[in-house]
């Protein structure tokens, strides 16, 4: 058997490997991307759920950084209404920290650099009139309230991953890089099937190395150049507590150390806290958050709310790991966010690019970048095409999730209307595909509680690559901050036979 020849491999399944798989199948390249685990699950799915510019990189003078951001945050609102809309923030005036005109000309900026069209401006909040008020300790009297958006960080990545494979791409999960040689110049990738235990050889005329955290891990097993280049590993922490106020804005709330924290509703009946910047040095593999964590966590929003935060507060917390550039700077909060690139050709051998940092909000553009410099190692691409396209699901205006409901209600009037929302809050368009066939309650197959059933898994198993528990309720849903034990292990038993009545779980994909 002849061994295939990629134009474009790609290590590592989180959001920038995702992006760069789905630009470059869509431009015409041949395109292979291997993840050791599941999709987005690492740094990709314990991020705060933000689209946002970075209201605190401004301090640190990342105006480009800032610029770009506020600018890709309506083109993914755009592109993904379903799992992306507007969401408003209440930043309290806390006397003693940074002065209100300082403020107000952050928020000035923030308005006015990234060309915002969708989104509303910035205004005064009066805190002791105002319901965003009520949660806040009484000292708290005036305020701001600024626009970001809100997003599924995990569905994010899945949907472009669903979209390269769409357009051609190679998507393989649960398969880690074994080794990769450069043989002038061509790659010679070796992988492992952690499902069948099987090795596998590939070829491809270029490599990004886009692993994240496991950047240092992963390099020896590659050809490369030395360098002095490391990633610094900055560890982010959340919490996640019972719902600490009723109205649906967030919080941005200012700490004596110079970092902020938010506070912002999740999942309809929580709170989400977040979130630390704490250097790492461990195996990316074991990151968890600690107690001097949680403890910050809570202080830091114990400082703002009456109800007062503890750690026996937290019904559950998430940590991932933010393989930022490593600039040199002492301090974590101060590092860059940006992303850099860095391209290796050796002795004008076959290239490998490495990417360092990224944010979440811009892993279009990063996408862009990485393709316009390897375009000299690439056949000729089509000219770039992601700004305007829509993602999986997103085929409707970011004003028109209502209208989605309605229609996926008359065309499946089973599902109820807190039902409807859910599915289409988490599949768009994509719903109507999931809902096909159900016509009567039976339809729906097993109830493993809380709304879910067997059509949405068999879905997730077949269109979405999902192979275990924790791949359905905490990356492709959240909906395990609802399922107690007995559920989830009813959800296990039935993946697993799921698995065996279709043949091994990497073959579902085929379906």
């Amino acid at each position: 058997m002849t061994t295939p020849v990629y134009d474009l491999a790609i290590i590592g399944g989180g959001i920038n490997g995702c992006g760069i798989a789905r630009d470059a199948a869509g431009r015409g390249l041949s395109v292979f991307l291997c993840e050791q685990n599941d999709l987005a699950s690492g740094t990709s799915s314990a991020s705060t759920n933000l689209i946002h510019g970075g209201l605190r990189y401004l301090e640190y003078y990342e105006f480009r950084l800032v610029r770009e951001a506020l600018r890709e945050r309506e083109v993914l609102l755009n592109a993904a209404p379903h799992i992306i809309w507007p969401l408003r923030f209440i930043l309290p005036h806390h006397k003693g920290l940074r002065p209100a005109w300082l403020i107000r000309l952050g928020l000035f900026l923030y308005d006015h650099i990234g060309g915002r069209k969708l989104l509303p401006g910035t205004t005064s909040v009066n805190l002791t009139t105002d319901e965003a008020g009520r949660p806040l300790k009484g000292n708290f009297s005036k305020g701001f309230e600024y626009s970001d958006c809100w997003v599924m960080d995990s569905r994010l990545v899945v949907l472009n991953a669903m979209d390269a494979a769409e357009k051609g791409a190679d998507i393989r999960v649960q398969t880690p890089l074994l080794s990769a040689e450069r043989v002038k110049d061509i790659w010679v990738l070796k992988v492992l099937d952690k499902n069948s235990g099987e090795e596998s050889t590939l070829k491809a005329r270029v490599l990004v190395n886009a692993s994240g955290p496991w950047m240092d891990t992963i390099l020896p097993h590659i050809s490369h150049s030395q360098s002095s280049e490391h990633v610094r590993m900055v560890k982010g922490s959340h919490i996640i507590v019972n719902k600490l106020f009723e109205h649906d804005r967030a919080y941005i709330f200012q700490n004596k150390d110079g970092r902020i924290i938010f506070s912002i509703p999740y999942v309809d009946k929580f709170t989400l806290i977040g979130t630390t910047d704490v250097d790492f040095h461990g195996n990316p593999d074991d990151v968890e958050i600690n107690s001097e964590e949680i403890d910050y966590l809570c202080q830091a929003a114990s400082e703002y709310f009456t109800q007062q935060v503890t750690p026996e507060s937290v019904v559950s917390s998430y940590s991932g790991i933010r393989p930022l550039f490593d600039d040199g700077k002492s301090d974590a909060k101060a590092i860059t966010r940006d992303y850099v690139l860095k391209l290796d050709t050796g002795k004008e051998e076959a290239p490998l690019m490495s990417i360092y940092g990224g944010k979440i909000t811009t892993y279009r553009k990063l996408a862009e970048s990485v393709l316009d410099k390897l375009a000299a190692f690439l056949p000729p691409m089509k000219n770039s095409w992601t700004e305007a396209a829509k993602l999986p699901g997103g085929d409707f205006e970011p004003s028109g999730f209502a209208a989605e409901v309605r229609k996926l209600r008359t065309a499946c009037p089973v599902i109820s209307e807190s039902h409807a929302s859910r599915l289409v809050r988490t599949y768009g368009t994509c719903a109507h595909e999931l809902c096909l066939y159900i016509q009567e309650e039976q339809d729906m197959g097993v109830h493993f509680g809380h709304q879910l059933y067997a059509f949405e898994v068999d879905y997730l198993i077949l269109k979405e690559w999902a192979q275990s528990t924790d791949d359905i309720l905490w990356r492709r849903t959240k909906i395990g901050l609802h399922l107690n034990e007995e559920e989830v292990d009813e959800l296990a038993a039935y993946i697993q036979k799921r698995g065996l009545v279709c043949g091994q779980t990497t073959a579902l994909n085929d379906g």
